[in-house]
Protein backbone atom coordinates (compact mmCIF):
# COMPACT_ATOMS: atom_id res chain seq x y z
CA UNK A 1 0.00 0.00 0.00
CA UNK A 2 3.23 2.52 -0.21
CA UNK A 3 4.22 3.71 -3.27
CA UNK A 4 7.16 6.26 -4.36
CA UNK A 5 5.20 9.63 -5.11
CA UNK A 6 2.09 8.09 -3.22
CA UNK A 7 3.85 8.27 0.12
CA UNK A 8 4.60 12.32 -1.10
CA UNK A 9 1.10 13.01 -0.45
CA UNK A 10 0.01 10.33 2.61
CA UNK A 11 4.08 10.35 4.43
CA UNK A 12 5.46 7.69 5.85
CA UNK A 13 2.80 6.93 8.44
CA UNK A 14 0.73 4.98 5.21
CA UNK A 15 4.33 2.74 5.34
CA UNK A 16 3.18 1.54 8.84
CA UNK A 17 1.03 -1.03 7.52
CA UNK A 18 3.20 -2.37 5.52
CA UNK A 19 5.42 -5.09 5.74
CA UNK A 20 8.25 -3.12 7.80
CA UNK A 21 5.44 -2.78 10.60
CA UNK A 22 6.42 -4.92 13.44
CA UNK A 23 6.59 -8.85 12.93
CA UNK A 24 3.90 -9.36 15.78
CA UNK A 25 1.74 -6.76 13.69
CA UNK A 26 1.94 -8.09 9.87
CA UNK A 27 -0.24 -11.66 10.41
CA UNK A 28 -1.32 -11.21 6.71
CA UNK A 29 -3.80 -13.92 5.95
CA UNK A 30 -3.90 -14.43 1.96
CA UNK A 31 -7.96 -14.63 1.55
CA UNK A 32 -8.53 -14.14 5.22
CA UNK A 33 -12.19 -13.89 4.36
CA UNK A 34 -12.62 -15.59 0.83
CA UNK A 35 -14.82 -18.79 0.66
CA UNK A 36 -13.03 -21.72 0.84
CA UNK A 37 -12.63 -24.10 -2.47
CA UNK A 38 -13.01 -23.22 -6.21
CA UNK A 39 -16.35 -21.84 -7.78
CA UNK A 40 -17.86 -24.06 -10.66
CA UNK A 41 -16.98 -22.60 -13.75
CA UNK A 42 -20.50 -21.37 -14.71
CA UNK A 43 -20.66 -19.70 -11.28
CA UNK A 44 -17.86 -17.05 -12.73
CA UNK A 45 -19.83 -16.61 -16.02
CA UNK A 46 -19.36 -12.91 -16.71
CA UNK A 47 -22.96 -12.89 -17.49
CA UNK A 48 -23.78 -14.25 -14.08
CA UNK A 49 -21.92 -12.36 -11.73
CA UNK A 50 -23.16 -9.75 -9.30
CA UNK A 51 -21.86 -6.25 -10.13
CA UNK A 52 -22.62 -2.83 -8.87
CA UNK A 53 -23.57 -2.16 -13.01
CA UNK A 54 -24.32 -4.57 -15.57
CA UNK A 55 -22.03 -5.27 -18.52
CA UNK A 56 -19.21 -3.62 -16.51
CA UNK A 57 -16.65 -4.67 -14.17
CA UNK A 58 -16.14 -1.27 -11.74
CA UNK A 59 -12.90 -1.15 -9.66
CA UNK A 60 -11.17 1.37 -7.52
CA UNK A 61 -8.18 2.93 -6.61
CA UNK A 62 -7.24 6.28 -5.21
CA UNK A 63 -6.30 9.52 -7.01
CA UNK A 64 -3.51 10.52 -7.78
CA UNK A 65 -2.26 6.94 -9.06
CA UNK A 66 1.77 6.75 -8.79
CA UNK A 67 4.32 4.74 -10.58
CA UNK A 68 5.48 1.76 -10.20
CA UNK A 69 2.16 0.83 -9.09
CA UNK A 70 0.22 2.90 -11.80
CA UNK A 71 1.43 5.00 -14.64
CA UNK A 72 0.93 8.62 -15.47
CA UNK A 73 -1.96 9.12 -12.56
CA UNK A 74 -4.26 6.57 -15.18
CA UNK A 75 -5.38 3.24 -13.90
CA UNK A 76 -7.33 3.25 -17.37
CA UNK A 77 -3.94 2.88 -19.29
CA UNK A 78 -2.81 -0.96 -18.58
CA UNK A 79 0.39 0.88 -17.46
CA UNK A 80 2.74 -0.10 -13.83
CA UNK A 81 2.16 -2.83 -11.82
CA UNK A 82 -1.72 -2.71 -10.48
CA UNK A 83 -3.36 -1.28 -13.51
CA UNK A 84 -1.88 -4.21 -15.40
CA UNK A 85 -3.12 -6.64 -12.33
CA UNK A 86 -6.44 -5.17 -12.60
CA UNK A 87 -6.69 -5.59 -16.26
CA UNK A 88 -5.34 -9.46 -16.45
CA UNK A 89 -8.04 -10.57 -13.50
CA UNK A 90 -10.76 -8.26 -15.73
CA UNK A 91 -9.59 -10.64 -19.08
CA UNK A 92 -9.81 -14.10 -16.62
CA UNK A 93 -13.53 -12.52 -15.96
CA UNK A 94 -14.14 -12.28 -19.46
CA UNK A 95 -14.17 -8.36 -19.48
CA UNK A 96 -12.82 -6.27 -22.58
CA UNK A 97 -10.50 -3.42 -21.38
CA UNK A 98 -13.81 -0.99 -22.44
CA UNK A 99 -16.13 -2.90 -19.94
CA UNK A 100 -13.97 -1.37 -17.16
CA UNK A 101 -14.60 1.36 -15.67
CA UNK A 102 -12.54 2.92 -12.62
CA UNK A 103 -13.91 5.09 -9.47
CA UNK A 104 -11.71 6.82 -7.09
CA UNK A 105 -11.56 5.83 -3.76
CA UNK A 106 -9.25 6.88 -0.79
CA UNK A 107 -7.19 4.42 0.62
CA UNK A 108 -8.93 4.35 3.29
CA UNK A 109 -11.56 4.21 2.49
CA UNK A 110 -11.49 0.72 0.45
CA UNK A 111 -11.58 -0.90 3.54
CA UNK A 112 -13.42 0.64 5.69
CA UNK A 113 -16.66 -0.82 6.91
CA UNK A 114 -19.80 -0.07 4.91
CA UNK A 115 -21.36 -0.05 0.88
CA UNK A 116 -18.44 0.51 -1.59
CA UNK A 117 -18.92 1.49 -5.22
CA UNK A 118 -16.76 -0.69 -6.74
CA UNK A 119 -16.75 -4.51 -7.50
CA UNK A 120 -13.40 -4.62 -5.88
CA UNK A 121 -10.67 -1.98 -5.38
CA UNK A 122 -6.64 -2.42 -5.68
CA UNK A 123 -4.78 -0.09 -4.00
CA UNK A 124 -1.18 -1.65 -2.11
CA UNK A 125 -3.29 -2.82 0.61
CA UNK A 126 -2.30 -5.58 3.16
CA UNK A 127 -4.32 -8.27 3.77
CA UNK A 128 -4.77 -8.04 7.49
CA UNK A 129 -7.58 -10.13 9.84
CA UNK A 130 -8.37 -6.68 11.70
CA UNK A 131 -9.10 -5.31 7.96
CA UNK A 132 -11.10 -8.59 7.07
CA UNK A 133 -13.62 -8.10 10.04
CA UNK A 134 -14.87 -4.61 7.63
CA UNK A 135 -14.26 -6.04 4.05
CA UNK A 136 -13.45 -9.22 2.35
CA UNK A 137 -9.75 -9.73 0.59
CA UNK A 138 -8.91 -11.82 -2.57
CA UNK A 139 -5.93 -14.24 -2.63
CA UNK A 140 -2.84 -12.26 -2.35
CA UNK A 141 -1.47 -11.10 -5.66
CA UNK A 142 2.17 -9.64 -4.37
CA UNK A 143 3.83 -10.45 -1.67
CA UNK A 144 5.89 -7.61 -0.27
CA UNK A 145 9.79 -8.43 -0.64
CA UNK A 146 12.37 -6.74 1.24
CA UNK A 147 14.75 -4.32 -0.38
CA UNK A 148 18.27 -3.22 0.24
CA UNK A 149 18.80 0.94 0.06
CA UNK A 150 22.19 2.83 -0.42
CA UNK A 151 23.68 5.92 -1.40
CA UNK A 152 24.36 6.09 -5.22
CA UNK A 153 28.02 5.39 -5.91
CA UNK A 154 28.65 3.98 -2.68
CA UNK A 155 30.73 0.89 -1.80
CA UNK A 156 27.84 -1.96 -2.05
CA UNK A 157 25.03 0.36 -4.00
CA UNK A 158 26.25 -1.84 -7.09
CA UNK A 159 26.01 -5.48 -5.09
CA UNK A 160 24.87 -8.05 -7.46
CA UNK A 161 23.63 -10.57 -4.74
CA UNK A 162 23.17 -11.04 -0.94
CA UNK A 163 26.52 -12.32 -0.72
CA UNK A 164 28.13 -8.90 -1.34
CA UNK A 165 26.29 -7.61 1.44
CA UNK A 166 27.73 -9.37 4.37
CA UNK A 167 30.43 -7.09 5.17
CA UNK A 168 28.05 -3.80 5.25
CA UNK A 169 27.26 -1.84 7.86
CA UNK A 170 22.98 -2.26 8.04
CA UNK A 171 20.84 -0.26 9.67
CA UNK A 172 17.08 -1.36 10.09
CA UNK A 173 13.97 -0.55 12.21
CA UNK A 174 13.99 -2.63 15.14
CA UNK A 175 10.84 -5.21 15.65
CA UNK A 176 10.02 -5.12 11.94
CA UNK A 177 10.52 -8.19 9.31
CA UNK A 178 12.88 -6.61 7.75
CA UNK A 179 15.29 -6.92 11.08
CA UNK A 180 14.12 -10.56 10.55
CA UNK A 181 14.99 -10.64 6.62
CA UNK A 182 18.68 -9.09 7.46
CA UNK A 183 19.13 -11.52 10.15
CA UNK A 184 17.93 -14.70 8.07
CA UNK A 185 18.35 -13.95 4.05
CA UNK A 186 21.26 -11.69 4.69
CA UNK A 187 23.28 -12.63 7.81
CA UNK A 188 26.22 -9.91 7.83
CA UNK A 189 29.20 -10.38 9.53
CA UNK A 190 29.10 -7.41 12.06
CA UNK A 191 25.30 -6.98 13.93
CA UNK A 192 22.85 -4.71 12.22
CA UNK A 193 22.19 -1.11 13.97
CA UNK A 194 19.13 -1.55 14.45
CA UNK A 195 16.86 1.63 15.33
CA UNK A 196 13.88 2.19 17.42
CA UNK A 197 11.59 4.25 14.51
CA UNK A 198 12.33 3.70 10.77
CA UNK A 199 13.11 7.58 10.22
CA UNK A 200 16.67 7.19 12.20
CA UNK A 201 17.49 4.31 10.10
CA UNK A 202 16.95 6.73 7.03
CA UNK A 203 18.44 9.46 8.02
CA UNK A 204 21.26 7.05 10.01
CA UNK A 205 21.82 6.38 5.99
CA UNK A 206 21.48 9.98 5.43
CA UNK A 207 24.72 10.75 7.24
CA UNK A 208 26.31 7.91 5.59
CA UNK A 209 26.22 6.29 9.56
CA UNK A 210 25.30 2.90 7.88
CA UNK A 211 25.94 1.61 4.80
CA UNK A 212 22.48 0.61 3.82
CA UNK A 213 19.26 0.44 4.97
CA UNK A 214 16.92 -2.74 4.85
CA UNK A 215 13.01 -1.58 4.20
CA UNK A 216 9.72 -3.33 2.65
CA UNK A 217 10.08 -2.54 -0.83
CA UNK A 218 7.22 -0.42 -1.20
CA UNK A 219 9.13 1.96 2.08
CA UNK A 220 12.65 1.68 -0.33
CA UNK A 221 10.54 3.37 -3.39
CA UNK A 222 9.57 6.25 -1.12
CA UNK A 223 12.92 6.53 0.46
CA UNK A 224 14.73 7.09 -3.31
CA UNK A 225 11.86 9.40 -4.20
CA UNK A 226 11.62 11.63 -1.46
CA UNK A 227 13.55 10.92 2.09
CA UNK A 228 17.43 10.45 0.70
CA UNK A 229 19.07 12.21 -2.24
CA UNK A 230 20.84 10.65 -4.46
CA UNK A 231 19.91 6.81 -2.62
CA UNK A 232 19.35 3.77 -4.93
CA UNK A 233 17.45 0.79 -4.54
CA UNK A 234 20.48 -1.65 -4.67
CA UNK A 235 17.69 -4.48 -5.26
CA UNK A 236 14.66 -6.77 -3.90
CA UNK A 237 15.26 -10.18 -2.34
CA UNK A 238 12.69 -12.90 -0.55
CA UNK A 239 12.47 -12.70 3.39
CA UNK A 240 13.81 -16.50 4.09
CA UNK A 241 11.89 -16.97 7.48
CA UNK A 242 10.04 -13.44 8.06
CA UNK A 243 6.19 -13.83 7.95
CA UNK A 244 5.04 -13.11 4.25
CA UNK A 245 2.63 -10.20 4.24
CA UNK A 246 0.51 -9.70 1.09
CA UNK A 247 -1.78 -7.45 -1.23
CA UNK A 248 -5.32 -8.61 -1.57
CA UNK A 249 -7.92 -6.96 -4.08
CA UNK A 250 -10.97 -5.91 -1.74
CA UNK A 251 -14.31 -6.24 -2.11
CA UNK A 252 -17.68 -5.15 0.36
CA UNK A 253 -18.35 -7.72 2.92
CA UNK A 254 -20.05 -10.67 1.87
CA UNK A 255 -19.39 -9.66 -2.17
CA UNK A 256 -19.89 -13.01 -4.41
CA UNK A 257 -17.09 -12.07 -6.40
CA UNK A 258 -14.54 -13.23 -4.24
CA UNK A 259 -14.43 -16.71 -5.44
CA UNK A 260 -14.41 -15.61 -9.34
CA UNK A 261 -11.51 -13.30 -8.58
CA UNK A 262 -9.70 -15.66 -6.52
CA UNK A 263 -9.88 -18.77 -9.66
CA UNK A 264 -8.44 -15.56 -11.85
CA UNK A 265 -5.78 -14.83 -9.65
CA UNK A 266 -4.71 -19.16 -9.22
CA UNK A 267 -5.02 -18.96 -13.02
CA UNK A 268 -3.06 -16.05 -13.48
CA UNK A 269 -0.03 -17.94 -10.82
CA UNK A 270 -0.06 -21.39 -12.49
CA UNK A 271 0.41 -19.69 -16.26
CA UNK A 272 3.50 -17.19 -14.59
CA UNK A 273 1.80 -14.35 -15.99
CA UNK A 274 1.16 -12.69 -12.52
CA UNK A 275 4.66 -13.20 -12.15
CA UNK A 276 5.73 -11.67 -15.87
CA UNK A 277 3.64 -8.81 -14.73
CA UNK A 278 5.43 -8.21 -11.22
CA UNK A 279 8.55 -8.43 -13.07
CA UNK A 280 7.74 -6.01 -15.12
CA UNK A 281 6.65 -3.61 -13.39
CA UNK A 282 8.44 -3.97 -9.88
CA UNK A 283 11.84 -6.00 -11.03
CA UNK A 284 14.46 -3.64 -13.11
CA UNK A 285 12.20 -1.62 -14.56
CA UNK A 286 11.51 -0.24 -11.41
CA UNK A 287 15.06 0.02 -10.27
CA UNK A 288 14.60 -3.38 -7.93
CA UNK A 289 16.72 -5.87 -9.18
CA UNK A 290 16.41 -9.26 -8.15
CA UNK A 291 18.96 -10.06 -5.19
CA UNK A 292 19.55 -13.81 -5.10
Amino acid sequence: MVRPSLLLALGALALATAACAPASDTAAQPGASAPAGSPAADACAKGGLALKTSGKLTIGTDKPAYEPWFAEDDPANGQGFESAVAYAVADRLGFAKDEVVWETVPFDAAFAPGAKKFDFDINQISITPDRAKAVDFSKGYYTVKQAVVAIKGSAFASASDLASLKEARIGVQVGTTSLQAVQDAIRPTSDPKVYNVQVDAVNALKNKQVDAIVVDLPTAFYVTAAQVEDSVIVGQFDAAGATPEQFGLVFEKGSALVPCVNAAIDELTASGKLAEIENNWLGSAAGARELP
